[in-house]
């Protein structure tokens, strides 16, 4: 993707070094205000653009403040979006009580850019939805490992059949993720189009052949690709220029942080969760005199570099979960060699009950937080539909 431009806002005499921090509409009026001191105090519209500035820039460098070890996890995301949600809440306001200028250019244009962007973003959505669904499948093959060792139960003695048992489970499973990492680099049109859209789950979704669960588990076309609908999604996403604010009374700036705002979340998303196509080469440049530039710009620069890592460059999906899994999986596999004769020494039995013990945490921390973030990547998809419906709406009836 080209880099989109930045747009630096020039200092002015009467502002100090840390004023570049603040929201363009509020250096706008401390510059009016040191111009004539008798100017008036800030607009009830002002303050509403402002402080959506200030409260997206407070939830992103929320998400900024997790460590290594919370970013990118399933409670992590689940914070992103409902980032998101308090954003798109409070630029629903906005919209809403500036629905007279905004069917006015040159604010038209921006806020139908906008809700077309929205649009695009409800595929990622869809996509998202399946690459969690694609996870809960491997849940389940996790589940058959740690019930294959009756769940831990150590007054029994592992037996064999538990181990051929366990080992044709992490098997499918590790061919799986194989498979989700071929599909997440490229893109056929091999399997048909099924659109699920948040729907209820197909009957066949039962099916014994993954394979043919996959088949019918996409929301989106085959031919469909992340990387290009986040292409789509950023094209010609440009800063207005510091006179632009101004003609517009900082409005134009809170459709362009909305946009950004939509970009990095969708970007986030498909970074962490298996979907085709999973390419992360979007780029991110916008001026650092942005409130909520630089927790975003450093969330970016973070992901990326968890991406580059040895371990993590073919991965499916960078969710921390999915790559506890994958270290389990094959930790579990090397205890279940063929080389293991039964019956087992005490050394090699509490080896491998620690590793089901493993298994069976990952698995609780998986069990526990996919319906909840699916939940949630649900709610975004409607709000999403919603905010948009209501938002052309209201301005239509203005005009």
């Amino acid at each position: 993707m080209r880099d989109m431009p930045t747009t630096d806002f020039p200092e002015t005499s009467s502002s100090s070094p840390s004023s570049l921090r603040f929201s363009i509409s509020s250096r706008r009026r401390d510059q009016v205000h040191s111009m004539d001191p008798t100017a008036h105090e800030p607009t009830p519209q002002e303050i509403e653009l402002d402080s959506f500035q200030r409260k997206v820039s407070d939830r992103f460098h929320d998400l900024a403040a997790a460590d290594s070890d919370e970013l990118l996890s399933i409670p992590w995301l689940q914070k992103l979006l409902e980032a998101f949600l308090s954003c798109q809440e409070e630029f629903r306001l906005i919209v809403s009580n500036n629905r007279a200028t905004l069917n006015k250019p040159p604010m038209d244009k921006y806020i139908s850019d906008f809700f077309d962007r929205s649009v695009k973003a409800l595929d990622v959505c869809n996509a998202i939805r399946d690459g969690v669904e694609q996870i809960r499948q491997w849940q389940k093959h996790l589940e058959i490992v740690v019930s294959s060792f009756d769940g831990g139960n150590r007054c029994k003695i592992i037996n064999q059949g538990q181990f051929r048992r366990a080992k044709k489970a992490l098997i499918e499973l590790l061919i799986s993720m194989l498979d989700e990492k071929e599909s997440g680099a490229t893109t056929t049109t091999a399997m048909p189009h099924r659109n699920r859209s948040f729907g209820r789950h197909s009957a066949h979704a039962e099916h014994k052949s993954f394979v043919h669960l996959r088949s019918l588990s996409w929301s989106v076309s085959r031919s469909w690709s992340a990387a290009r609908q986040l292409l789509a999604i950023g094209n010609n996403l440009v800063a207005p220029r510091a006179n632009e604010i101004t003609s517009t009374n900082g409005l134009n700036l809170a459709v362009f942080t909305m946009n950004y705002v939509l970009l990095f979340v969708m970007w986030a998303l498909v970074a962490a969760i298996p979907c085709q196509d999973r390419g992360l080469q979007t780029h991110f440049n916008v001026s650092r005199q942005l409130l909520w530039a630089p927790p975003i710009l450093s969330l970016h620069d973070r992901i990326l570099e968890e991406s580059k890592k040895r371990e993590r460059r073919n991965a499916c999906g960078l969710l921390k979960d999915i790559r506890d899994v994958e270290v389990c999986a094959r930790s579990m596999m090397n205890d279940l060699a063929d080389s293991v004769r039964f019956p087992l020494t005490e050394e090699k039995e509490r080896e491998v009950r620690e590793r089901v013990d493993e298994i069976e945490s990952v698995y609780q921390g998986i069990k526990d937080g996919l319906d909840p973030l699916e939940k949630g990547v649900r709610e975004v998809f409607h709000r999403i539909v919603r905010s948009r419906n209501e938002g052309l709406a209201s301005i239509g009836a203005s005009k």
